[in-house]
């Protein structure tokens, strides 16, 4: 099966709550569907990108709901399995006045738990051009999930794809000397790292661009984007460095997900073999337009809808 890009990971449901403010004065939640790579899945399918998903859920109403929540938005969820004896991940948000906000993870006894090095196979990646993986999925189970990680860029790069890296730091999940431990052993099976400026520093002790850009380099990763937010970002590849300004929002509801819309911005360009400041610059909108709307992936937009944010006329061919 032809497929531009596959992603690996948990997914939860999660619980927004009807007011901003503190959590505790939240009465009432809208259930909704999110998780890391779970929305850059779905940040990918909605620009037209052939979209794989690998990933375990409880074989309850919130893994069933959540299924077809992706198969509804076109993702290939053929490598999701539900699963009996455990319950699908929740998570409740807490939204602020100013978009900030937090989570709170009910994630134990994760579904996740039975996908195993020996649940992928070759055929898994066969005709897979990319394979995007997250330093979320790690951090929920790292003896585990950081061999599996590297099972799956061997046999993504074996079939000839790309892999990308996000390492998404989450020290809710685990603290930063392990998430700097853990993720460094995956930098050298990575082709692309999309990191924040913020991760950078933890990573490698610096997110001054050029010293990124040489320590990327030392572990054979050829491709680099730094997202810094209200500041824009940077990029690196084919030896060109990029910085550019951000793209400013209406307004800030919600930052939820906007690292994840930059993702697959940048994944499509680079798959589409754009030049890095039309990359740079779309994955630059995606992130402005999803912090306009609340929710984990509600405003990651359709193809047409980031054209028409950009001035561009001609459509993209899918």
């Amino acid at each position: 099966m032809n497929r531009d890009v596959i992603t690996i990971g948990d997914a939860m449901v999660t619980f927004n709550p009807s007011r901003q403010g503190p959590m505790r004065f939240a009465s009432s939640f809208e259930r909704k569907a999110g998780g890391a790579e779970f929305n850059f899945a779905i940040g990918c399918a909605r620009l037209g990108l052939q979209t794989g998903w690998i990933s375990r859920l409880g074989n309850d109403e919130f893994g069933k709901f959540i299924r077809n929540f992706a198969r509804g938005e076109g993702i290939d969820v053929t490598d999701v399995k539900l699963l009996d004896g455990y319950p699908t991940s929740l998570n409740f948000k807490e939204i602020n006045e100013d978009g900030s906000g937090r989570t709170f993870y009910y994630r134990e006894n994760s579904p996740t738990q039975e996908l195993t090095e020996q649940s992928l196979t070759e055929e898994t990646f066969a005709q897979c051009k990319l394979l995007h993986i997250s330093g979320v999925f790690a951090a929920i189970d790292p003896d585990k999930n950081i061999p599996l990680l590297k099972r799956a860029a061997v046999l993504a790069r074996n079939a000839g794809a790309v892999v990308s890296l996000d390492p998404n730091i989450r020290l809710k999940l685990w603290d930063k000397h392990q998430a700097k431990a853990k993720i460094t052993e995956l930098l050298s099976y990575v082709d692309v790292l999309l990191t924040g400026d913020e991760e950078a520093d933890l990573l490698f002790g610096t997110n001054e661009i050029k010293e990124v850009i040489e320590i990327c380099t030392t572990f054979g990763i050829s491709t680099m984007a730094m997202k810094k937010g209200e500041y824009g970002a940077a990029a690196y590849h084919e030896g060109q460095t990029i910085e550019m300004a951000a793209v400013l929002p209406g307004k800030v509801v919600d930052t939820v997900g906007a690292g994840d819309g930059f993702d697959a911005g940048f994944i499509y360009g680079l798959l589409k073999q754009w030049p890095l400041k039309r990359i740079l610059h779309m994955a630059n909108t995606i992130g402005s337009m999803v912090v306009s709307v609340t929710g984990d992936n509600e405003g990651l937009p359709e193809l047409e809808d980031v054209l028409v944010k950009l001035g561009e006329k001609e459509l993209i061919e899918r």
